[in-house]
């Protein structure tokens, strides 16, 4: 299972990047493993983040914006998702993960 963050490297909103930097900064720091896509490169890798965001979780006008994050093909959410997980202290079940890796298994 990926982990695919869909950010857009190119953008004028600090906010934008902003949370993109918070989801992959907390990826990282918590050794988990995942994919960084760039809508802003592939327009086919945009399409497909829109196509498959589920109908309740899009605005009502414009497109969603990144990041948005799936495991491999599943929605798991946008930044306020992964905001409220973190809250919650829910962040591996909200990513479909069974449970943070230990530091024995990034190690070997």
């Amino acid at each position: 299972m990926v982990i695919k963050v869909y950010i857009a490297s190119s953008t004028g909103s600090v906010a934008v990047k902003k949370h993109q930097q918070a989801v992959v900064g907390f990826l990282e720091a918590n050794r988990i493993s995942f994919q960084e896509v760039d809508i802003t490169m592939l327009e086919e890798q945009r399409l497909w983040m829109y196509r498959n965001i589920p109908r309740d979780k899009q605005p009502e006008k414009g497109n969603p914006l990144p990041p948005q994050i799936f495991n491999e093909d599943r929605y798991c959410g946008d930044y306020d998702d992964f905001f409220q997980s973190k809250e919650d202290n829910t962040v591996f079940a909200f990513l479909g993960l069974s449970s943070q890796p230990s530091v024995k298994d990034s190690e070997s």
